[in-house]
């Protein structure tokens, strides 16, 4: 049996693996926090992979995605999740496959809130797949980045509501998420074009999206600055400020931004807070 310590451990391997952008900011969470949000990026890592895999036909996404929701809201049987992934395991990532062990290091106060909304982004992603990812009006757009990451910030602010008693707006967290979301949305436009998705609503321009990444990234200024406990704001700062900094580097034309500056501003914020 592994340890728990093991357990952490090997959670943070994950997702150090698997995310570039929150990896940091988690890790400089205190222990609670850390795997509390940890725990919750990889539950939702998990059923992301199952979500945008090359090699799953849609139905078979859309009953993977069903099931691991129901799942989740039943006290989720891990011997059941096995053999519903048992056909495909050889095709899904090692973070889809430990679902169970993602929750297991998740402390208790917080594995409902964690599991409630990873289920619930399960289902919306599940939907999503169904329509092919045909994002037509704003309203769809506003839709999917909610199910995709605007739930991402109602789930936080409970956490951080849970953890200290912080009060934040749940529509500005929304707004948070959404507006990392669109910045991704920019970032992977022609990776997206080529494997025939777009997620820009019918007639909209890039400068149009650029301006939906805009508005909800003022939201999340206006989000954090509610936040005044130090270790919670560091967590929402970083993603937010590379964010803004990657927005910027494709307005002047760049893909994406350069490792250095990335580190350049993580270093900004950490000396911020630091002070």
């Amino acid at each position: 049996m592994i340890t728990d310590t093991k357990l952490q451990k090997e959670a943070m391997r994950v997702l150090k693996q698997t995310s570039r952008t929150f990896y940091i900011p988690i890790k400089l969470l205190n222990p609670t926090l850390r795997l509390a949000v940890g725990s919750a990026y990889l539950c939702m890592r998990a059923i992301d992979e199952i979500e945008d895999h090359e090699q799953l036909d849609v139905p078979v996404k859309q009953q993977l995605l069903e099931a691991t929701g129901k799942l989740l809201e039943t006290g989720f049987d891990n011997d059941v999740y096995h053999q519903l992934l048992l056909p495909y395991k050889d095709l899904l990532p090692e973070v889809t496959l430990r679902l169970n062990d993602w929750l297991a290091v998740c402390p208790a106060d917080y594995i409902d809130k964690v599991k409630e909304s990873t289920s619930i982004m399960a289902v919306g992603m599940s939907k999503w797949v169904g329509k092919a990812f045909a994002v037509e009006t704003k309203e769809d757009l506003d839709d999917y980045t909610y199910y995709v990451a605007g739930l991402v910030g109602v789930m936080l602010s409970d956490i951080w509501k849970q953890y200290d008693g912080t009060e934040t707006d749940q529509e500005l967290a929304i707004g948070y998420g959404r507006g990392l979301q669109a910045v991704n949305i920019l970032r992977n436009q022609e990776e997206d074009s080529e494997r025939g998705v777009g997620f820009f609503p019918n007639g909209w321009t890039r400068a149009d999206m650029f301006a939906y990444a805009e508005a909800n990234l003022q939201m999340a200024d206006e989000y954090i600055e509610s936040i005044s406990t130090k270790n919670i704001l560091l967590f929402c700062k970083i993603p937010l400020a590379l964010a803004k900094r990657t927005l910027s580097a494709l307005q002047s034309g760049a893909d994406k931004m350069k490792r250095d500056e990335v580190v350049s501003t993580v270093d900004e914020i950490l000396k911020e807070y630091e002070a």
